[in-house]
């Protein structure tokens, strides 16, 4: 560690720990948290440093919380893709169809999209989806308008094609 590096660990370690153990609730993962971002000072060091390191703590946490909300969402959408009764083979292969279309027509949409409708399929408020994705309130319902439309779209395009090649 550069000694402006060590000097800047020794300053603000303890109160970065402190911060990050609120943040996250678990004293190992904020350890960890501070440690990754004390490597970056290594990199990169700051111009001006507690507001630097605590921004890149708080964006890692952040970082943390949506790679979380991805798995939960993959997770949910896993199970919500099991049958919960035995299906017959052609109930099971059109069923299915139906999910691979739905998951074609939501790759079409753009990052923005996709991540709103998840969102709120997943019970996300119009308060919540704004700040996960970084938006303004008042922006969520025409971008949920938007999406909607243009998943849709997507699904009866998708539906065409696989009707001609049919």
């Amino acid at each position: 560690m550069t000694d402006q590096v060590a000097e800047l660990f020794r300053e603000y370690h303890g109160s970065l720990v402190r911060m990050l153990m609120r943040r996250t609730g678990d004293r190992d993962r904020a350890e960890e948290i501070a440690q990754e971002v004390f490597a970056r000072a290594v990199v990169a060091p700051p111009r001006n440093p507690r507001p630097w390191l605590f921004a890149v703590a708080l964006n890692l946490v952040r970082e943390e919380g949506r790679r979380r909300a991805r798995q939960e969402r993959r997770l949910v959408l896993y199970k919500a893709e099991q049958p919960t009764s035995a299906l017959r083979p052609d109930e099971a292969l059109d069923r299915g169809e139906r999910i691979a279309s739905v998951r074609d027509a939501l790759d079409q949409l753009s990052e923005r999209d996709r991540d709103a409708l998840l969102l709120k399929a997943e019970g996300f408020s119009y308060d919540d989806i704004a700040s996960t994705l970084g938006l303004a309130r008042g922006a969520v319902g025409t971008t949920l308008s938007r999406a909607r439309r243009k998943l849709v779209e997507a699904y009866r395009a998708g539906e065409g094609a696989h009707d001609a090649a049919s």
